[in-house]
């Protein structure tokens, strides 16, 4: 039994829609003498990696399952371009018998010289989306000089001929902002004051202009790839709303202000609770009157919480098991270790002796 892969990736580069590149496949496997045990199509999924294509999941079960003995695919960069997952495929189909065999690549893994091809074919893909990466990239970089900015509506910019310049009905307000924090106002006490003036006739929130104070686009300045390991700053690709000495004397009040902060409760387990669902670090929250604080950790996210007393309870029960254990193995198992470490030290000891001697 086979099982068939397309994708609607070959459509869009080749011209090839999804019945024809079926009719393909299907006509291979008639030459070939394969009975189909199914189509399985990740449409519109790219080939960049195995994890997030259900069908292709899917099919692996099959495979695991011993319904598939033989996988035909259209292109081999339609299964994948990665080689780790490459390398990954070839092991989970060695392993429960499958091979593989592409259409277009003229692809048999059933023979050691088909193997080797297979990974020559996954190195050459990886190259060349590397390349296209690394090509975009540059490009990026020359955009965001001229002044093309990849960032969404900003308070106090618009667009001109794809370029972002500064919205002169909104920059008077970011500046107010940035001229308010700094004569010592919070960011709640701002919210408040525009929320009071309807400013703009929108709903302000301390978090806003938290995100307005520490955005370097204000001051000309924009950082590329905030959510990646290294961020990269170009400066001065777009006129400033305000100097760069005020934006930076604002970020300086907001590190004084962090290290002057104080929580008003104690949490015994702060930032070291992580949540079972999503895997991220629960907030302590204490809500309750001025006596009484019921302390629980919640998770921003997917909203589990736990209470903090239940935390404790577990903890204790744990920490119960593991010095009755301790007691049991000092108590029984030590002097025992002990004394046959003893007599192995003794029998070494009198074999290194006659062997001197």
């Amino acid at each position: 039994m086979c099982s068939v892969g397309v994708s609607t990736e070959d459509q869009a580069r080749e011209g090839y829609s999804l019945p024809e590149q079926q009719e393909k496949l299907k006509d291979l496997c008639k030459y070939r003498d394969y009975n189909i045990y199914g189509i399985y199509e990740d449409a519109g999924i790219s080939g960049k990696d195995m994890e997030h294509r259900p069908q292709f999941q899917k099919m692996l079960e099959s495979v695991r399952d011993g319904k598939v003995n033989v996988i035909v695919a259209y292109k081999l960069d339609r299964l994948t371009r990665s080689v780790r997952d490459l390398e990954i495929l070839i092991s989970e189909l060695e392993k429960y018998n499958c091979s593989l065999e592409c259409a277009v690549d003229d692809i048999n893994t059933s023979t050691a010289n088909g193997r080797f091809f297979v990974r020559m074919l996954t190195v050459l893909s990886q190259l060349e989306i590397e390349r296209v990466s690394e090509r975009t990239k540059f490009g990026m970089v020359g955009a965001i000089k001229d002044g093309h900015i990849p960032v969404r509506k900003t308070l106090g910019f618009m667009r001109k001929d794809k370029k972002l310049i500064i919205n002169p009905a909104e920059s008077e307000i970011v500046e107010r902002i940035f001229d308010l924090y700094y004569k010592g106002k919070s960011y709640q006490q701002i919210a408040n004051i525009f929320n009071d003036e309807k400013v703009l006739n929108k709903k302000w929130y301390d978090t806003t202009i938290l995100k307005i104070l520490s955005n370097p686009l204000y001051k000309g300045d924009f950082v590329s790839g905030t959510r990646t390991r290294n961020p990269v700053l170009y400066e001065n690709v777009v006129e400033p709303i305000i100097s760069k000495k005020l934006w930076e004397d604002c970020q300086e009040q907001t590190r004084k202000n962090t290290r002057n902060y104080t929580r008003r409760n104690d949490y015994i387990f702060f930032q070291k609770i992580i949540c079972p669902n999503c895997h991220k670090i629960m907030a302590c929250k204490a809500p309750g009157g001025s006596k009484k604080k019921y302390i629980y950790y919640q998770c921003n996210k997917c909203k589990t919480y736990v209470r903090e007393y239940k935390i404790v309870e577990l903890l204790i029960d744990e920490i119960t098991d593991i010095i009755e254990y301790d007691s049991i193995v000092k108590k029984h198992f030590a002097p025992l270790l002990k004394k046959k470490l003893e007599n192995t030290n003794e029998l070494l000891s009198k074999e290194l002796y006659i062997k001197i001697k």
